[in-house]
């Protein structure tokens, strides 16, 4: 598995299979929701199997729940690996967080307490995790609306001293930082400037709901200026890594999406590089 990062892509969506079997966008590669494709056979694996004969892929997951305290899935991890097989993703990606507790799923992305026992536990998983699927994995910082009190360490400081004791790549969320950054009232510039570059396997962009006093992470909206803005840093900051835009609901048609994607090239291309962003893949 290739797992170099390289330029542009977005989120396949049902939506938009027709457009990318018939029309084939200028689009370098797709990242597919690995849930929607565990399934075998059927009509989106058919789909997938089509699309992937033009576009390389990224595999993003929402059910690993590597913080848990459970054991890990191991059925899931041999459905992961069967689909990796399949489609031969450059990366396979999930989130850094807990999906529930003692077997019960709550279908939503908890995040963890940044300590030094939350680092440990950590640690060994993603090395299971990694030991069986043959490759690094990715994980990405999620939105939060919450924090703990027993908190040792800031999220970013806590994402950094992950990605180097389990070998591991991070998953940079931009939007995510944004969001988190609105809602814990914290500088999301500290948070890119914390990040190692050499860990980050590619960048997400989005957009959300904003409350006012709150923002929720929804993917529901175009990306707003706040985003681009720190994107924008973003590159300057850690070079030019492979992006990609995600829309989840009120999903438009695809024309509004690669509109979008034109902007991730035009401030990629034209942002001034820090010295030591300086040779980063791009």
């Amino acid at each position: 598995m290739n797992q170099t990062a390289f330029g542009f892509g977005l989120g396949l969506r049902a939506e938009h299979y027709r457009d990318f079997i018939d029309r084939r966008p200028a689009v370098d590669w797709l990242e597919v929701i690995t849930e929607n494709y565990l399934v075998p056979g059927g009509r989106p694996l058919a789909n997938l199997d089509r699309i992937r004969r033009d576009y390389p892929m990224i595999m993003h997951g929402v059910s690993l729940s590597i913080g848990c305290t459970d054991p890990l899935n191991r059925s899931y991890l041999t459905e992961l690996k069967d689909l990796a097989r399949r489609i031969d993703p450059w990366v396979i990606s999930d989130h850094l967080c807990f999906t529930g507790v003692d077997h019960t799923n709550v279908h939503d992305l908890l995040p963890l307490p940044y300590t030094e026992e939350a680092l440990t536990h950590l640690e060994g998983r993603i090395a299971e995790v990694q030991d069986f699927l043959g490759m690094r994995i990715a994980l990405e910082n999620v939105s939060s609306y919450i924090s703990y009190q027993h908190d040792e360490l800031t999220e970013w400081e806590f994402l950094a001293e992950l990605a180097r004791r389990a070998d591991c790549l991070l998953l940079l969320d931009v939007n995510n930082v944004y969001v988190s950054s609105v809602n814990h009232g914290f500088e999301p510039r500290r948070f890119i400037d914390a990040i190692p570059a050499e860990r980050v396997s590619h960048i997400h962009l989005a957009g959300h709901e904003d409350h006012g006093s709150y923002i929720i992470d929804t993917h529901d909206h175009p990306i707003c200026d706040g985003v681009w803005d720190l994107y924008r840093y973003t590159v300057g900051r850690l070079g030019p890594l492979a992006t990609m835009i995600e829309r989840d609901d009120n999903i438009p048609e695809l024309g509004e999406l690669l509109a979008e994607l034109d902007i991730v090239r035009a401030i990629r291309d034209s942002t001034e590089l820090e010295p030591a962003a300086v040779g980063v893949a791009g």
